[in-house]
């Protein structure tokens, strides 16, 4: 018996949300909200059937990860599939073999790829010779879900009844404070283009690259958002909704803390800094986890202003509704 081959359309891919319109983001969120609120309001899953049953997503790690792999390996069963964990020790990318092989095997055997790599490069050639869509997980450019998840927490924070996500979320003012980061260029990336204004705050010797901020400066000439770029932390906070920061220490540079800590003193978010910053008064506090104490205080992460686990909960949500727009919506296999 002779078993045709697959002819499969071109499949749709999340690299970053720089690819992705503003009012595709709002509708990713507007899913993302949908399905949280089934299962934890309604007591309900899935509503339609199960869009993955029998289905693969194989989940590629070549960096660690708690609410990554967790929120990853959550949405697939609930969205009836099986998820696959490949973790560094299973699987070198680009060590043991090509790239290229290691996309074109996988992907023939699977229905989505979400993959955590080191150089951006390696995300963007696993999607060029993927059957399927893949979805970056993190890369040293990118982190698309983190932030879609963020979107979807600034909408629940502030939101009022009946407003649309992107009713809500426009003319927010978030407060970067800082390393120059992947988290922080995926902000670049979305919030701009969404109506978020954004103020960063980096050390002098780790400034925003500008292949990262020009992008974002037009496309917040376009929207009427504003980004302001500079390296005093207090004048950062100021009037901000959000004061949000991220580790100064990223897998992989481990052997620059040292240095590291001593360009970053003054960057910890501490109330004292907060009050001097003078934020909006129902300001809320980000990190995208985990956190390290010389970034923010306990006094202010375990806070009642903070909505760090409301964030991190908010992964799954989002990985379910981008997953189920990539394989339910835009299907990639035949």
């Amino acid at each position: 018996m002779t078993v045709p081959a697959k002819t499969n359309p071109t499949p749709k891919h999340m690299l970053s949300l720089v690819d992705y319109s503003s009012d595709e983001i709002f509708s990713l969120i507007e899913a993302s909200i949908k399905h949280k609120h089934d299962a934890k309001v309604k007591g309900k899953a899935y509503a339609d059937g199960l869009p993955l049953q029998g289905k693969v997503v194989a989940i590629m790690f070549s960096k660690r990860s708690t609410r990554t792999r967790v929120a990853t390996e959550t949405a697939v069963t609930y969205l009836g599939g099986h998820p696959m964990f490949i973790g560094a020790q299973d699987i070198h990318l680009g060590v043991n073999e090509p790239l290229r092989d290691t996309s074109q095997i996988i992907s023939s055997m699977v229905e989505c790829i979400m993959a955590r790599v080191n150089e951006h490069e390696e995300i963007k050639e696993l999607a060029h010779y993927s059957s399927v869509p893949v979805v970056n997980a993190l890369s040293e450019d990118y982190h698309p879900t983190q932030i879609l998840a963020d979107i979807q927490t600034i909408h629940e924070v502030f939101g009022k009844e009946g407003q649309s996500v992107a009713e809500s979320v426009k003319g927010i003012n978030v407060a970067w404070v800082g390393d120059s980061n992947n988290v922080l260029y995926e902000m670049l990336a979305a919030f701009p283009k969404c109506g978020i204004n954004l103020t960063i705050a980096t050390p002098s010797d780790y400034p925003v690259p500008s292949k990262f901020l020009e992008p974002a400066l037009a496309d917040a000439k376009a929207s009427g958002a504003t980004i302001s770029v500079g390296t005093d932390p207090v004048k950062a906070i100021n009037g901000a909704d959000i004061v949000v920061t991220d580790t100064w220490v990223s897998m992989g540079h481990e052997t620059e803390k040292d240095d590291r800590l001593a360009q970053f003193k003054g960057y910890q978010i501490t109330s004292e800094l907060i009050k001097e910053g003078n934020p909006s008064p129902n300001w809320r506090f980000m990190h995208c986890l985990p956190r390290k104490q010389e970034e923010v205080t306990d006094e202010v992460f375990y806070s009642d202003r903070s909505i760090v686990f409301q964030e991190a909960e908010n992964r799954k949500w989002t990985i379910i509704a981008t997953l189920e727009h990539l394989l339910v919506d835009v299907p990639s296999k035949n």
